[in-house]
């Protein structure tokens, strides 16, 4: 008796690690909601496996991948990106994993693109879709989306826009002159 109760404490943070990763279903399902409509059915998605490994859930036809929320951030996000960005963001991912913060990831990639060494492209978009998960249904209610796009090295000048947030729903350009260049669209929230 004594062993089992030894082999299931050891298994138990396991198995409640595991409970804490949503089915690949949900996953899908949830991600898709920051892909534009017309690019759903065919968009690639990443999310996690029983484990937590970061995996590819779905194969994609299209230009389009989606990001699962991660299982291991409290606030429920998921994101959408053209798939020329995926050079950009894979490198991300690679560089958090060997636990760079921000400051890090973000130079070592400037130095990256303005090498050649990292593609990024001239222009790219991503979506990034965020809410509240409904415990007992599994629904993401208060959705919202917002905009981003990336435009590498622009700047106030060569684009017209202001480089200091704006009031909702107004365009500005956020990193201006850096590889991390881009227009950010805040729709109203609805309250």
């Amino acid at each position: 008796m004594k062993r089992i109760i030894a082999i299931l404490a050891l298994a138990f943070p396991l198995i409640a690690a595991a409970q804490n990763i949503p089915d690949s279903e949900w996953q899908i399902k949830t991600a898709l909601m920051a892909v534009p409509e017309d690019y759903r059915d065919g968009a690639k998605v990443y999310g996690y496996n029983a484990q937590g490994e970061f995996v590819t859930l779905r194969e994609g036809s299209n230009a389009y991948i989606a990001l699962a929320d991660d299982p291991n951030n409290p606030k429920f996000s998921t994101a959408a990106y053209h798939k020329d960005l995926e050079p950009f963001m894979a490198r991300g991912r690679e560089l958090k994993a060997q636990g760079k913060g921000f400051e890090e990831i973000f130079s070592t990639r400037e130095e990256e693109v303005k090498s050649g060494a990292l593609k990024m492209p001239d222009k790219s978009t991503l979506c990034v879709f965020t809410g509240e998960v409904n415990a007992e249904t599994g629904e993401i209610e208060n959705p919202y989306v917002r905009y981003v796009f990336y435009m590498p090295f622009a700047t106030g000048e060569s684009t017209g826009l202001p480089t200091t947030p704006t009031p909702p729903g107004h365009a500005w350009l956020m990193d201006p002159g850096t590889h991390r260049a881009h227009i950010m669209i805040t729709p109203p929230k609805k309250n």
